[in-house]
């Protein structure tokens, strides 16, 4: 196993950006190199401490649901080896944890899927009854799963700063100040996202996960064609639960940051960087809980 890598530091790509878990590099003109790392966030902190394997597991999880979702939507991906796009002395650092994409206009908003009542949804419902402005049926308990999943996208806000919830017709108007026929790139951002969210929460139920709601990002090529991007139903974009372990009214367990999150809430902090350092329980059963979720999903040993 290779040693966490907390950030990458490629010298034979110029650097782009860095976002909460997940480097950007250019290659060309057409193509970008990410490189997804160990750092993990949590109440939108990026923490000091990285997750050994949680770069590996991220991207090996999307990779199996570009794959396996590719007739529904196009996506980031070349096909091109991370490795092949490095200096010889750079490939480990990109190894198992890299993708190479085509670069693509990302639409600004976060495209939210949710097949049950939890988290800010939950908030929103308990005070109006509706989650982002969609009414719902009244007397539902907390985890209850919806008639039907419903679409609540999202601003896409800044390292360090809170996504805000905003309605469809919101979300129209913000692509369409952003981009050519940004209204109906919306509306089928939306029919993708709650395609795509319907058919992974199917399989997944299959394998014993409840993927409860799940966030994804699309991308428009020159010709205007809409593509999936960034990542794609993994253990951070989403929420997933053991199927084994789902009751209404209670909060499930979840494959993701539940021990740094339960953790974090015993200590005095205020929520803002820098984060609190972890404790090594803390990082290695955090870690057990991505490979678990992979190896859970895809029944693949990571």
């Amino acid at each position: 196993m290779t040693a966490p890598l907390y950030q990458s530091s490629l010298q034979s790509l110029p650097l782009l950006s860095r976002g909460k878990v997940r480097d950007i590099y250019a290659i060309d003109a057409d193509t970008l190199l990410i490189v997804t790392s160990d750092r993990l966030s949590a109440f939108d902190v990026v923490l000091p401490d990285p997750i050994p394997r949680k770069g590996e597991v991220l991207n090996a999880v999307a990779d199996f649901w570009f794959e396996k979702l590719g007739h529904i939507i196009p996506n980031q991906l070349t096909g091109i080896d991370p490795e092949t796009v490095v200096a010889p002395n750079e490939r480990e650092q990109v190894r198992g944890r890299a993708i190479v994409v085509k670069r693509l206009q990302p639409l600004p908003i976060e495209a939210v899927v949710r097949g049950y009542v939890i988290g800010s949804g939950w908030k929103d419902y308990q005070s109006t009854g509706a989650i982002c402005g969609i009414a719902l049926p009244a007397g539902l308990k907390l985890a209850a799963q919806l008639p039907t999943p419903i679409f609540t996208p999202a601003t896409k806000a800044e390292v360090g700063d809170h996504d805000e919830n905003i309605s469809h017709e919101q979300a129209r108007t913000l692509c369409t100040s952003k981009l050519p026929n940004g209204a109906a790139l919306a509306d089928q951002a939306r029919d993708a996202a709650i395609r795509l969210y319907q058919e992974a929460a199917a399989y997944a139920r299959t394998r014993g996960i409840i993927i409860a709601d799940t966030k994804f990002e699309f991308g428009v090529d020159a010709t205007g064609t809409l593509h999936l991007i960034d990542e794609a139903l993994t253990p951070d974009s989403s929420r997933f639960w053991p199927a084994d372990q789902y009751q209404e009214g209670q909060n499930p367990p979840s494959f993701d940051k539940q021990y740094v999150r339960d953790y974090l809430e015993t200590l005095d902090w205020n929520k803002k960087a820098p984060g609190p350092a972890l404790p090594a329980e803390v990082v290695a059963k955090t870690s057990a809980k991505y490979v678990e979720a992979y190896e859970k999903l895809t029944g693949r040993t990571l």
